[in-house]
């Protein structure tokens, strides 16, 4: 990808190392952040990227697992949340009315 759009690429990895880098929030919660993302979104190869990054941070087993923890109760809140709409199917109705 990077032979095929060069330009695209190097934007990207530039957005991408400014996102993690300190700031208003330091960067061993930011890769716990995006652990948990990577875990919701279910990307093998950003989990195992960004837990190691995290770890290099300062990160410990117990704050990975906890990230882990936030990653279930959003994607089954989600689900519980979007039950609504199986709910609405069956009635005909919509969430807008």
């Amino acid at each position: 990808m990077e032979n095929l759009a060069p330009q695209a690429m190097k934007a990207f990895w530039a957005f991408d190392r400014a996102a993690v880098a300190d700031g208003a929030i330091r960067v061993k919660y930011k890769e716990l952040i995006a652990v948990a993302v990577a875990l919701t979104t279910q990307c093998p190869y950003c989990i195992e990227i960004h837990s190691a990054n995290a770890r290099k941070a300062g990160a410990t087993e117990a704050e990975l697992v906890e990230a882990a923890m936030i990653a279930a109760a959003l994607r089954a809140g989600a689900a519980v949340t979007h039950g609504t709409h199986a709910l609405m199917a069956e009635t005909g109705t919509s969430l807008n009315q």
